[in-house]
């Protein structure tokens, strides 16, 4: 798992399994020598720990997308099960275990949560409220766990899971199952892994778990207290976030402490928020408003690599012989993806809160998702969309359209999802309203589908024709990148047209990358149509340094009569953001547009921009 380090070692690393940090130590220390600027700790992989590693740079940022080969380096195969078990194919069941005196005196919120008045960040209620919400509220950051099964069905290094596997449900209603304050005493300054161990088998006894099938879906978060360092977590040379792990009833599993009362599933979950940036602080929503992002993230990614791979590595984990995801789970294969990328991190909406989470892989859409589909459920429900008749429209003229559905089921809370809509229209998933300025014209099939909390759908399907602004030659060529290529323009350095760029549509271009660039650009001449008098554009750019050495900028030169204005100052912002440009033009001259984007090619602090929605109307 890992939303700023990785965050899981499992006791077969279940975080970030194994992304070898060694590969991605060994990728830092062979930055140029002059840049002196810190680089984050290495992490380190324990055979027998699955774990979320401190932040690092992510070399791929963008992941595979659903248009890629079914399989790949990414791809998870089944482990044949350890003691029978290879996912928690049940409702799970979540212990939270404050473990020490150090957590100070308890409390009770309004909310029913515990705290206590030695959690200087308010972790305590945050994760008993994050796991209250999983499965509620429609959320389906989830739901990406009901593609993986285990069961005798299930071949040992299979990728797929046939019909009569047992799969993970749909986690319905959240997963909180108890809260313990363990005061007996207090919690190690530096907590073994035998001792968390042994701390976990502690919990199973108080919650009355003393058996293998009172535990099969039970997981125990063993969280440590501020200023304290289990497992040694805060070593600059072997540091990590959190890990998974578990204690059998017959081995020691690297040191973990052998269990009475079955296999039992556990975390270690240190107050992470003291190390600031390196676990995540401000990941998702800045160090201001973000201080328990790396927090929920590594909870969250701890307990989604449990969810598939209880028994590590008897679930779903990457065994692609050469791979440098070799060894890793689900989560460690997503960790610490920069919000606003493909498969990054983002602010995960559930019944009753929001919290911030990583996506974790999926074979199914051989991508990272922070969002999918529930797979393998049924619903009596009935979804009934209305069809709003054919539409037409007018390029660079905005539009709305209100799509009507109902639920047989009046409790449930719809979602919204549209194929085919004109280059520069979008629905919102929550409301049905599709709406925006369209970038080019043509006649598309547009197909409307809503699901519910269930997973029953309703669709409807009608064509959307858009016509040319008219009155002359002209205009921008292909200025929603729809075509999802760059075609029209003239590029330079790192320019693509990317599904993560997109503003609107499926695509949008994207210059520079993650990785330390120079110079990028995309240009275009064109002529103003007749009628025409303005030049828009969306831009989002993620600049981690200051304008003094990285930024995004444009110019409009007119060609008729030999005046460039830069019409995008240069800007640097670290918030991803989108803003939009406007620019007055003549009908009838020449212009070219220039969109660049400029990294100082320092590691660590790399700068890219998308660009969308180019129109002149």
């Amino acid at each position: 798992m890992g939303n700023t380090p990785r965050t899981s070692r499992a006791r077969r690393w279940a975080l970030t399994g194994a992304i070898s940090l060694g590969t991605a130590a060994a990728t830092l220390a062979a930055a140029p020598a002059a840049q002196a600027r810190p680089v984050p700790p290495a992490a380190r992989y324990h055979a027998h720990h699955h774990g979320v590693f401190p932040t690092v740079p992510q070399m791929a940022a963008a992941r595979a997308s659903s248009t890629a080969s079914s399989t790949g380096q990414e791809t998870l195969s089944y482990g044949g099960g350890v003691d029978g078990i290879g996912v928690q194919s049940g409702h799970s069941k979540v212990y939270l275990v404050f473990y020490g005196t150090q957590w100070g005196t308890k409390s009770t919120d309004s909310n029913g949560d515990a705290t206590f008045s030695g959690d200087p960040d308010s972790a305590a209620p945050v994760a008993q409220e994050m796991f209250k919400d999983i499965g509620t509220g429609n959320e389906r950051w989830s739901a990406d766990l009901t593609q993986w099964c285990d069961g005798p069905n299930v071949s040992t290094g299979a990728t797929s899971c046939p019909s009569n596997a047992d799969f993970i449900p749909y986690q319905s209603g959240g997963v909180l199952s108890g809260v313990w304050y363990d005061n007996s005493a207090a919690s190690p300054s530096s907590a073994t892994g035998h001792q968390l161990a042994q701390e976990a088998i502690n919990a199973a006894a108080h919650f009355g778990n003393t058996s293998a099938s009172a535990n099969r879906h039970a997981y125990y978060v063993i969280l440590s207290p501020h200023g304290t360092d289990p497992d040694n977590y805060k070593d600059p040379n072997t540091g990590y976030c959190a890990w998974h792990d578990w204690n059998g009833d017959t081995t020691l599993n690297g040191g973990a402490a052998s269990s009475p009362y079955g296999d039992i599933a556990f975390s270690n979950q240190p107050y992470n928020t003291d190390m600031g940036s390196t676990c995540g602080v401000g990941f998702v929503n800045g160090s201001s408003a973000g201080k328990l992002d790396g927090y929920t993230m590594t909870l969250g990614h701890e307990w989604q690599e449990m969810m598939s791979d209880q028994n590590p590595a008897g679930g779903w984990t990457n065994h692609v012989s050469g791979s440098s995801y070799n060894g890793q789970e689900n989560a460690d294969e997503c960790a610490w993806i920069r919000p606003g990328q493909f498969g990054g991190a983002a602010n995960v909406t559930m019944g009753t809160g929001t919290f911030a989470e990583q996506a974790s892989w999926s074979n199914d859409t051989n991508e990272c998702d922070i969002s999918h589909a529930i797979v393998g459920q049924t619903s009596s429900n009935t979804v009934t969309v209305t069809n709003p008749g054919n539409q037409s429209g007018t390029v660079g003229t905005a539009t709305s359209l209100q799509i009507q559905a109902s639920d047989s089921d009046s409790s449930q809370t719809l979602t919204y999802a549209a194929s085919g809509l004109p280059a520069g229209l979008s629905i919102s998933s929550s409301t049905g309203r599709i709406s925006g300025t369209p970038t080019k014209s043509g006649t598309s099939s547009v197909t409307v589908t809503v699901t519910d909390g269930t997973g029953a759908t309703g669709t409807t399907s009608f064509t959307w024709t858009e016509n040319s602004t008219g009155g002359g030659s002209g205009g921008i060529t292909n200025g929603g990148f729809e075509t999802g290529s760059l075609s029209g323009w003239t590029t330079s350095g790192s320019a693509s047209a990317t599904g993560s760029a997109a503003h609107s549509g499926s695509y949008g271009a994207s210059l520079g990358t993650s990785s330390p660039s120079n110079d990028s650009t995309a240009a275009q001449t064109f002529t103003a149509p007749s009628g025409s008098s303005q030049l828009s554009f969306s831009y989002s750019s993620t600049c981690p340094d200051t304008v003094y050495y990285d930024w995004a900028t444009a110019t409009l030169k007119d060609n008729t009569t030999g005046t460039t204005t830069t019409v995008l100052a240069k800007t640097c912002a670290s918030s991803s953001a989108w803003h939009q440009v406007t620019a007055p033009v003549t009908a009838g001259h020449s212009y070219t547009l220039t969109l660049a984007n400029h990294d100082d090619d320092y590691w660590g602090d790399a700068t890219y921009t998308y660009y969308d929605d180019v129109t002149v109307s």
